[in-house]
């Protein structure tokens, strides 16, 4: 088993959220794309602000890495216009994955043709330009009643609006790392969120996101079904190492 090609080595932090310098910060992303063009991983998911650095790296260095990055992030909620717009910018910027927040609050308060009307949308514009789309759900955020009605409301928006083509292109995530939890509970993927995803999302690919930070928890989401794993334990999960890492 591969673990590299599995995984979205992930640096999503503000300078704000870390308190690092924004010079550190590009260190941080330069540090990244550079063991990601040493491990191979599938991609480098990094805020957009940034695609355009990676995207040079990597073709200097002739990497196959792909390069993601996230939409109305982390909260969902800045409308349809804000994520067309933020997608068209990362289009432009050269990003090959689009990781979108779904709005999981007007979902949870019943605005089901909200969510509709963005999840078509934004895909739409993002398959046009041959782009890759994730749909973060949130998991922490929602009951196992509620994860299983948006990810299958998401998979019905797919397979009745796209072709079939277009399906594993369009990926349901669980989560975006950021979410607050009360009582430490956990605020990313789970064996139990991951497994309802799995099972309502098909045939859209599932990606698992926050929480997954060793070999063994890797090797056991992709023996469950998932296509990609975001992390940014990365290097533990390839090596082995033991890495403190929030997400």
């Amino acid at each position: 088993m591969k673990l590299n090609t599995y995984l979205d080595a992930t640096y999503l932090k503000t300078p704000q959220d870390s308190g690092l310098t924004e010079d550190e910060t590009k260190q941080q992303i330069i540090q990244l794309v550079n063991d990601a063009i040493e491990d191979e991983y599938k991609l480098v998911m990094i805020r957009s602000n940034y695609v355009a650095l990676a995207k040079e790296m990597l073709t200097k260095a002739k990497a196959k890495v792909l390069v993601g990055t996230v939409i109305d992030f982390p909260d969902g909620n800045g409308g349809l216009e804000v994520k067309l717009n933020e997608a068209q910018m990362a289009i432009d910027f050269g990003a090959d994955d689009l990781d979108f927040v779904v709005d999981y609050q007007a979902f949870i308060k019943g605005d089901v043709e909200k969510v509709t009307n963005e999840v078509f949308q934004a895909t739409k514009l993002a398959l046009e330009h041959n782009k890759v789309v994730k749909w973060i759900i949130e998991v922490a955020a929602l009951t196992n009643k509620q994860i299983v009605q948006l990810t299958s409301l998401i998979k019905r928006i797919i397979v009745s609006n796209f072709k079939e083509k277009d399906y594993e292109r369009v990926f349901v995530k669980s989560s975006t790392g950021f979410y607050k939890t009360l009582n430490g509970e956990p605020n990313g993927a789970t064996i139990e969120s991951i497994v309802l995803m799995l099972e309502n999302a098909n045939p859209l690919p599932v990606k698992a996101a926050g929480g997954v930070r060793t070999t063994d928890e890797a090797i056991q989401m992709i023996k469950l079904g998932v296509k990609r794993i975001g992390t940014s334990s990365q290097k533990a999960i390839m090596y082995g190492e033991n890495l403190n890492s929030s997400y």
